[in-house]
């Protein structure tokens, strides 16, 4: 019988653009392990119409950008992404110098964060961000609640709770290195 998701998928599978897909496909090879599970040439032969990547259980989509109306760009050509990526790993210290090996840029280095994950960013060749992670501490809503005032205050200097603890001060966070409080 014939599966509404085929095996392997999740409800929802990214689908990336770029302007080298080729290389994008051996950078991820390289950083994350991941397996090439189909890879489609376009019409013409010089780029890639369609391909399937596999890291982890993961199964992504990814193609090289197509000119027309209803084609997507890549990060590159609009200089930005608007998403990123979290990754669990088992080692994140390892993936993540692997991922750093493999062409990478460190955007938040590899550190315990205040949500019970051990966790650092990096930026790939291609304009997309991965936030790469291990889970090491269960914690209670109210616990990440409580350590995320702690960390914020700890790196603003500013008093910082949530709105729930009736606070008259919000964070907006881009960025561990970039914060900007707004009254």
């Amino acid at each position: 019988m014939i599966q509404a998701i085929p095996e392997g998928f999740h409800t929802v599978t990214p689908t990336l653009t770029f302007k080298n897909c080729t290389k994008a496909i051996e950078f991820y090879k390289k950083a994350f392990n991941a397996k090439a599970l189909q890879v489609f040439p376009s019409l013409d032969g010089k780029g890639i119409m369609h391909a399937h990547i596999q890291i982890g259980n993961s199964i992504m989509m990814l193609a090289d950008e197509m000119e027309g109306e209803n084609c997507s760009q890549s990060a590159e050509t609009l200089d930005n992404s608007p998403i990123r990526f979290f990754i669990y790993v088992a080692d994140v210290d390892s993936v993540f110098q692997q991922a750093v090996s493999a062409g990478g840029q460190t955007t938040i280095p590899v550190s315990d964060m205040f949500w019970g994950d051990r966790a650092g960013q990096i930026k790939d060749p291609f304009g997309y961000s991965w936030m790469i992670a291990t889970h090491t501490r269960d914690l209670t809503d109210e616990e990440i609640k409580k350590n995320a005032a702690d960390f914020f205050t700890s790196i603003t200097k500013n008093k910082i709770c949530y709105k729930d603890l009736k606070c008259q001060i919000t964070l907006s966070w881009t960025r561990f290195c970039s914060l900007q409080i707004l009254k």
